[in-house]
């Protein structure tokens, strides 16, 4: 049977494969499918993200979002009355002849809507999955989500620093710790640095000597929308964690370094590491410009645009084995914290 338009309601906190087969199967059997997504401000995925995530993996069907921190209660009149006036008017008061759920609740919720409940796999039998479950453990059901929804979970480690400074070498080994632990971990991304690749075809196009290389705004335009598109194809292909050397926030400090302008950049790092420059011998690796004294002044504008932007970070200082240490704890903690979900109403 083909309904003129269905509705699709939950919270999708987060989306899962489970979601998206039930939101696959309503667009199958309607000409028009919307999918409503009810996020309460308790809870810790912004409803943004979830309204994006759904927009992406399911290009043709229409999501709609809104806030609802009505209290759940399918026993209570006034509640189910509460709830339904939110729908309706998230909806903007157009009717709806389908309602598609794979819960108990879904009879009443259709009534309530003078529309026709089509029950899909309430048994979670093709997709054995809840958002509960992959809450309560997101690295062992990280596979139960879209890429799209990985990249955006995945916590970013960025290691930031001077020419030099060990950001490189730190960042391998973590991610290279990571990837020992097996299973989901094994896919720990590490993304290299784009600004070099940059350098050299700019070096190889222009010719002359590499500091006499002419650098504009133009230039960290470009490497910052890649390094972009690197890591969160990175992200969406990865782990729970990715590890990137650098990243966009960062090209600003050395847009600062080459141009002499400074605009800051957004940066989606979860936690910034700070590579000092003090104790790490300089190494010319025939790409690298400077000496102690860029290398102290670069470092002291990482701090400032660091400390300025509100950003979490810290400063990797001692021994490679003390910094590598270092960056493992923090990497663990903010795992920790990015992998807790606050608990949904109801």
């Amino acid at each position: 049977m083909t309904y003129e338009h269905g509705l699709v309601l939950g919270k999708f906190y987060p989306p899962h494969a489970g979601h998206h087969h039930l939101v696959r199967t309503a667009a199958a059997q309607c000409r028009r499918l919307t999918v409503l997504v009810e996020a309460a401000s308790v809870e810790s995925i912004p409803l943004a993200d979830r309204v994006e995530w759904l927009r992406e993996v399911h290009p043709g069907v229409q999501v709609v979002g809104t806030r609802c921190d009505v209290p759940v209660d399918m026993a209570d009149e006034p509640i189910w009355a509460a709830q339904v006036a939110v729908m309706r008017a998230a909806l903007g008061g157009t009717a709806v002849d389908a309602v598609f759920t794979s819960e108990k609740y879904g009879d009443e919720l259709a009534r309530r809507f003078d529309a026709e409940h089509v029950l899909v796999d309430p048994a979670r039998l093709n997709v054995p999955v809840s958002a509960t479950a992959i809450r309560a453990d997101l690295a062992g059901q990280w596979d139960f989500l879209d890429p799209v929804v990985r990249a955006g979970l995945a916590t970013r480690l960025v290691f930031v620093g001077a020419e030099s400074t060990g950001t490189t070498t730190v960042s391998r080994l973590v991610a290279e710790a990571f990837r020992a632990r097996g299973g989901v971990w094994e896919r720990t991304g590490w993304v290299e640095e784009y600004g070099r690749d940059y350098t050299y075809v700019k070096w190889r196009a222009e010719g002359g000597e590499l500091d006499g290389l002419v650098w504009m705004p133009a230039d960290f335009d470009k490497i910052a929308a890649e390094q972009r598109r690197r890591e969160d194809e990175a992200a969406a292909a990865g782990s729970p964690l990715l590890v990137c050397d650098t990243d966009a926030f960062a090209t600003a400090v050395w847009e600062r370094r080459y141009v002499g302008s400074w605009r800051p950049r957004v940066g989606v790092g979860d936690f910034y590491l700070l590579t000092d420059h003090v104790g790490v011998p300089w190494l010319d690796d025939g790409l690298r410009e400077g000496d102690l004294a860029v290398r102290a002044e670069m470092t002291a504008w990482f701090t400032t645009a660091l400390q300025e932007s509100g950003h979490a970070w810290a400063l990797l200082t001692g021994s490679l084995r003390e910094r590598v240490d270092l960056a493992m704890k923090i990497a663990e903690q903010t795992l920790r914290q990015r992998m807790t979900f606050a608990e949904p109403l109801g």
